[in-house]
């Protein structure tokens, strides 16, 4: 095992190689090669440059291409993945018959050359795995979350001083990203996936809440350039805008997802009446999200609950709506499981899942809430303890 790694995550490794290699076994597979940023942190709690080889039965190899400290009796040097299977072989193990790669990750030209690594083996996805693998926390991993919740609640109350009249969207931003970053915040919001980019969260004032975007973000915001046509558009603030402000925390390598809404002055009724249905749409899910419950079925009572509210036209966005109302968070911000309209998935103890119910109303902008939750047998507990009430400015 590595040189100093303190036991407790030494132990949690361990539980998390246990649970691959147990899927690894299930799918016929002989070993998981790993070689991406998230999967090589999850698998050795940090990010290095170089390869996690996982046999479906014994320890792990890590083989390192640029120094980092990295220590301990299955750590080797190499300078290139062609090296392994004669490393593997020196070690006294069987190459594998069938290997998995991280096929939605890699480029094709990277699975290319990882899959000859193995001439003898046949190549085959592990992305899947590893995602299903991730999207149940260890209770170590669940510690990191707790601690990253509490930080990231304790942050949010402290936006409403850094606020001033006549901000930008993209003024007032910066102002609360500092706040993240004073309180520790690594800053780094990973996404799963290609198609979707961001910094550190977005802030969606009046009619931008309404904007489509591209990117499969619950609501998205026309964003203040081209390059990145998501988030805050410059707009300024103005009387009777609500804003709604999400951005994520990442203190440990882990994120937890909060959304709190803002209005500039007093908001219009039907503003504030759709907040107090999302709120309620909330704490149903999470009283309904117990292990076993059906993904889909809490995205229908979202929306059964909207409907009854009159709200059906406006929740989730507008021209453009997302069909979920929540998703799995931990080293990625898009966890799985997704909450949304033909998902086959249900929940399981351990998974921590951010509960975004959200409204656009026209004229004022977007208001509901989010928070990250863990499900546990009695229900979801939120990780990100702040009053949800809209805040007034």
């Amino acid at each position: 095992m590595f040189t100093g790694y303190p036991d407790e995550l030494t132990s949690d490794l361990r539980l998390r190689w246990s649970r691959v290699q147990s899927a690894l076994r299930a799918e016929g597979a002989d070993a998981l090669l790993i070689a991406t940023n998230v999967n090589l942190f999850y698998a050795a709690g940090r990010v290095f440059m170089g390869f996690v080889y996982l046999p479906a039965e014994g320890v792990p190899r890590f083989f390192v291409r640029r120094p980092v400290g990295l220590r301990g009796d299955t750590v080797a040097d190499v300078r290139k993945p062609e090296q392994i299977p004669d490393l593997l072989r020196d070690a006294g193990l069987v190459l594998p018959r069938r290997i998995l790669l991280e096929t939605d990750e890699l480029t094709h030209s990277e699975w290319l050359r990882l899959s000859s690594v193995f001439s003898d083996a046949t190549a085959a996805d592990g992305s899947a795995l590893l995602r299903r693998c991730r999207s149940i926390k260890t209770p170590y991993e669940i510690s990191i979350m707790k601690m990253t919740g509490s930080r990231h609640a304790a942050v949010i109350p402290q936006y409403a001083a850094v606020y001033e009249p006549g901000m930008t969207d993209q003024a007032w931003s910066v102002e609360m990203f500092h706040l993240m970053l004073k309180a520790g915040s690594l800053g780094l919001f990973r996404i799963a996936g290609n198609s979707m980019e961001g910094f550190m969260g977005t802030v969606l004032a009046g009619d931008n809440g309404g904007a489509a975007s591209p990117y499969d973000f619950a609501l998205g915001g026309a964003g203040l350039h081209p390059s990145m046509p998501v988030g805050q558009s410059g707009v300024r603030l103005t009387s009777g805008m609500a804003v709604m402000v999400d951005i994520a925390a990442n203190f440990y390598g882990y994120l937890t997802d909060c959304t709190r809404t803002f209005s500039i002055g007093p908001l219009a009724p039907q503003a504030r009446d759709a907040h107090q249905v999302a709120l309620e749409i909330q704490h149903a899910i999470a009283a309904a999200g117990v292990p076993g419950a059906r993904c889909e079925d809490l995205y229908a009572l979202a929306l059964a609950r909207a409907s009854e509210a009159g709200l059906a036209d406006c929740f989730m966005g507008l021209a453009q709506k997302a069909k979920f109302v929540g998703h799995g968070t931990g080293i990625v911000i898009n966890e799985q499981p997704v909450l949304g309209a033909r998902s086959t998935d249900t929940l399981a103890a351990g998974m921590c899942i951010a509960l975004e119910p959200k409204f656009v109303i026209p004229g004022s902008g977007a208001v509901g809430v989010e928070d990250t939750f863990l499900v546990t047998p009695q229900g979801m507990q939120t990780l990100t303890p702040c009053d949800p009430a809209i805040i007034e400015l």
